[in-house]
């Protein structure tokens, strides 16, 4: 009986290599990105190995940062080089370079309320909360300067700042950017917008609509 089971151990070892390999090779996953995860220091940790005993070094006079924000810190090869050429093209773009869909303007609804909301307000009067509490208002989006400013003003302004308010292209990319352009847009449209814009099944609800509060006609 321990002959006929030790014959059959190379059989059982042949049988069972196919499923115990990719168990194997699946740990050899971290010993083949040193380059991604080698020993760095982390910001604002001391290191012996400079006299003033820090890690973060002072650039060389006259250098321009090559880039920032999130683009800073992507790794070309494993951060998804599409989404970076996409903000690359988004950045470049004169103009709305994406169709205005309802999905593009949910994100730019999104986007809009983390970053914008608090000092713009909800209808983007420039009365937030943050207004309120003191801050200088911002100007209304239904000023007719933006609402006859162009879509690469806003897109810019987003990025660079403006006035009181600090730039943001280090913490909303390009393409969410020209989102929140977008909603901006419907934002300017939601009180400027005339009946006669509007599909014609839209326009007969708004005009019975109307007709039942105070029998107002609108233009």
């Amino acid at each position: 009986m321990k002959r006929r089971m030790t014959r059959r151990l190379p059989l059982l070892a042949a049988l069972l290599m196919p499923l115990l390999a990719p168990l194997l090779l699946a740990g050899c996953e971290r010993s083949l990105k040193n380059m991604y995860d080698q020993p760095r220091d982390k910001a604002y940790s001391a290191n012996p190995l400079f006299a003033d005993g820090a890690s973060s070094r002072t650039p060389p006079a006259g250098t321009v940062p090559n880039s920032r924000g999130a683009l800073a810190g992507t790794s070309s090869g494993r951060h998804g080089q599409d989404a970076v050429a996409a903000d690359a093209r988004a950045a470049a773009a004169a103009s709305q370079p994406y169709p205005v869909t309802a999905q593009l303007l949910l994100r730019g609804q999104e986007r809009y309320s983390i970053y914008c909301l608090p000092c713009h307000s909800p209808a983007g009067d420039g009365d937030g909360r943050v207004v309120r509490r003191g801050f200088p208002a911002p100007p209304s989006f239904h000023t007719d300067r933006l609402r006859q400013a162009s879509d690469r003003h806003i897109f810019e302004v987003i990025g660079a700042g403006y006035g009181v308010m600090a730039p943001y292209g280090d913490r909303i990319r390009a393409t969410d950017r020209w989102a929140i352009v977008a909603f901006v847009r419907a934002l300017q449209l939601s009180q400027h917008a005339y009946l006669s814009d509007l599909p014609p099944d839209v326009q007969r609800g708004a005009r019975q609509a109307l007709e039942k509060t105070d029998g107002g006609a609108a233009p």
